[in-house]
């Protein structure tokens, strides 16, 4: 294998510390519809409910002597390393925008238990975020960025890895979605060394289209505004890091999708698969 993947395969053995590999299962329905064999990488079945754990634990495993893990997050970011902090037994605080909603602010507090602070601040999450970064700079803590990170990006190569793993060959073509590009861009890496001739297609809420910007100016540009309904992947401004993997992409390959069909078929799989 090659280094990237080598260093996937290691991050992925060390993930069973905390979790078992998420299943991946065929979608009888999705494949009906379409006439395919269309496949499910089931990262709702983490302990979180989300990916975003994986490049938490890599990251916080990586820098194990730091007594104060930093980050900004209105959702599954926060609650990844929430968990992380408990299971390390480290201390996490965790920066919040105040419009976060209660439920989201609960489940961050339940997974880290005494070992996180949450931190209400901030109207807007541009606010929210340089208020955590002020504060890690005063107390000297590790600052952990929900995707521009290379321990970040490494770590959420697992799931990719793993689904090769389940699969047991190459797909044909491997759908993605985009935000700050920590998942995408992973993946690009990976299925570039171990699957080539897999064809990848990144996509992205139409009111959030940060990879597609950074595709056509050859760098990331922040977006002028942003649509927060699929909140997971409303980012203004890709990450340097992640757009350095993702480069020279096909940008027909980019795809958006306005947020009226994400919300019906989010109701669709409700009410078709529970």
């Amino acid at each position: 294998m090659t280094d990237f993947s080598n260093q996937a395969a290691e991050a992925t053995e060390r993930m069973r510390q905390l979790f078992p590999a998420t299943p991946l299962q065929r979608n009888d329905h999705l494949s009906n519809v379409y006439d395919a064999d269309i496949w499910l990488k089931r990262e709702d079945l983490s302990p979180v409910r989300s990916y975003k754990l994986r490049g938490a634990f890599n990251a916080m495993g990586k820098q194990a002597d730091k007594d104060v893990f930093v980050c900004a997050s209105a959702g599954n970011h926060a609650q990844g390393v929430a968990y992380v902090c408990r299971h390390l037994q480290k201390k996490g605080v965790i920066f919040m925008p105040v419009t976060t909603p209660e439920q989201k602010i609960r489940k961050t507090r339940l997974f880290g238990g005494a070992w996180v602070q949450v931190q209400l601040v901030g109207d807007y999450f541009d606010d929210t975020l340089r208020a955590s970064q002020a504060y890690c700079a005063e107390v000297g803590g590790h600052f952990l960025s929900p995707f521009d990170d290379p321990d970040v990006i490494e770590g959420q190569a697992t799931v990719t890895y793993e689904m090769l793993e389940q699969l047991g060959r190459s797909p044909d073509v491997f759908v993605v979605p985009v935000g700050g590009g920590g998942l995408s861009s992973s993946a690009r890496r990976l299925l570039s060394e171990r699957a080539p001739e897999t064809e990848i297609f990144y996509v992205e809420p139409s009111g959030g289209k940060s990879l597609a910007a950074a595709v056509q100016a050859g760098a990331p540009i922040a977006l002028a505004q942003v649509d927060t309904f699929v909140d997971g992947a409303a980012v203004a401004k890709m990450g340097v890091n992640t757009f350095a993997a993702l480069k020279g992409i096909d940008a027909d390959h980019v795809l958006d999708i306005p947020e009226d069909r994400i919300c019906t078929t989010i109701l669709d799989m409700l009410n078709t698969e529970g």
